[in-house]
This record gives structure tokens, C-alpha cells and sequence, in this order.
């Protein structure tokens, strides 16, 4: 039987201080636990409730539709709710290509973002300390799982682009168009804020600026960040 401790744990698990202070995230929905399972994620317990007990997995307990209700952060739990132990992830000079973002403020961008990575077979992608936190349960469920299979980090955007040796390729309104681009076969692609762009003290790292061209009225002021890093990931495997 689930107990108040239990419920007020995972409940404290929709805000980012308590993910960290405890190691742990909130994922809800069976497709979506059942595929951090499959990767190897930890699980800490998993929640199911009455009328879906033939879901089975390791650390799993049988709750109250009640109790789940009280647990979930969603309107209409799905039945199906994990608590996992946040994993330990370190940045690989192996990665063909990486994606950066600077400072995506957006919930549902980043989700959007992870699961293109996943799409595109980006295993790294690398975020400044001020983009959204990945555990974020709208980002988790914008990620439809792939969060599982892409590998997050959180670091000082500076400190990192400083080191490394791959060529640097930033989105931008101005920059050459990614359709006249030639790619090598490893690179980092940049993509920024939201309303800003990228930020000064990342641009300084820029190596080659790239865009994507409007054909339509110039009415838009930008692409969103997610549907502008879809059309240069492909660009990116296309070409490379």
C-alpha cells in the first residue's frame, strides 16, 4: 500500500529543486515507462494502478486510482506511473555530431529537440545551465521516450566550446544558407534562445553561420527552435 511519505515524494518531484536534491524524476504513461525500462534506467518504483496490473515491472506496486490521481501531475492519469533515478551522463569526444542549445527556455521545444536528436541518431546533446530542465514532466512527455536514448548535459557553454576541436555551426537569421552548406562528417550545431537567438559569449564560438531561407511574405520574424533544428539536422545527414 502506497503511503503519504510516498505520495508527498513524488509529488515534490514536479519541481526541479527536489528532482535534484533526491536523484530522481517523474515519468508518466506505460508506452513512455516501459521504454526507460527497455533502455536500462533505473527504476526508484513504479506506480501502477488497479485496473492495469498486467503491467509488470521491477520495483512496480499496485495503487489506488485515487492514490495515482494524487501522485500525477496530469489531469487523466494514464495509469502507469515511474519514478527513476536521474542518470549519471558524460559528455563523449566520440559523437559524431552534437547539439547545443543555448539558453531554450521552452518545455515543449526541448522535449521536441530530444526527440529529433533521437530521430536523427544525435546521441549528444549538451544544454546551458539556464535551458529547461530536461526532467521537467512537460518535457518529459513532449519526448515520447527518447530521452532514453539520448544523452543530456548540463555545463558551462564557454568551458565547453573552448575544448573542443569540432567545427561550430550556429543558427542564425543572417548566416549562409544551409542549403548551398557542405557539412563534415563531425560538427556541433548551435541553436538559441527563443527570442534571442544565440548569446554573445556563445557566438564568440561560432566557426560558420548558417540559416534557412524564407520563401514566404516577410511577415514571420523567426522559425520556431525546434522546427528550424529539425530542417538543419536533416540537412546535416543529408550532407555529411
Amino acid at each position: 500500500m502506497v503511503t503519504k511519505n510516498q505520495i508527498k515524494l513524488v509529488v515534490s518531484l514536479q519541481q526541479k529543486k527536489y528532482r535534484s536534491q533526491h536523484g530522481l524524476f517523474v515519468v508518466e504513461g506505460k508506452k513512455s515507462v516501459k521504454e526507460l525500462l527497455d533502455a536500462g534506467l533505473a527504476p526508484f518504483k513504479i506506480f501502477v494502478e488497479e485496473s492495469q496490473e498486467y503491467f509488470e515491472a521491477q520495483n512496480s506496486e499496485t495503487v489506488t486510482k485515487r492514490d495515482l490521481k494524487q501522485m500525477s501531475g496530469q489531469t487523466t492519469p494514464s495509469g502507469v506511473l515511474g519514478v527513476f533515478h536521474i542518470p549519471d551522463v558524460k559528455t563523449s569526444a566520440d559523437a559524431d555530431w552534437v547539439v547545443v542549445l543555448d539558453s531554450v527556455r521552452d518545455p515543449g521545444n526541448l522535449g521536441t529537440i530530444i526527440r529529433l536528436c533521437d530521430w536523427f541518431g544525435i546521441k549528444q546533446l549538451v544544454c546551458s545551465s539556464d535551458t529547461v530542465d530536461c526532467y521537467n514532466p512537460k518535457v518529459l512527455q513532449a519526448t515520447m521516450g527518447s530521452i532514453a536514448r539520448v544523452h543530456i548535459s548540463y555545463l558551462d557553454l564557454e568551458g565547453y566550446l573552448e575544448k573542443t576541436k569540432l567545427p561550430i555551426f550556429g543558427a542564425y537569421m543572417d548566416g549562409e544558407e544551409v542549403y548551398g552548406t557542405q557539412f563534415p562528417e563531425k560538427g556541433i550545431l548551435i541553436m538559441g534562445n527563443e527570442a534571442n537567438g544565440i548569446s554573445e559569449h556563445v557566438a564568440q564560438f561560432v566557426t560558420q553561420r548558417i540559416s534557412i531561407p524564407q520563401f514566404g511574405q516577410q511577415t514571420t520574424e523567426s522559425l520556431n527552435v525546434a522546427t528550424a533544428t529539425a530542417i538543419l539536422l536533416n540537412e546535416i545527414r543529408r550532407k555529411s
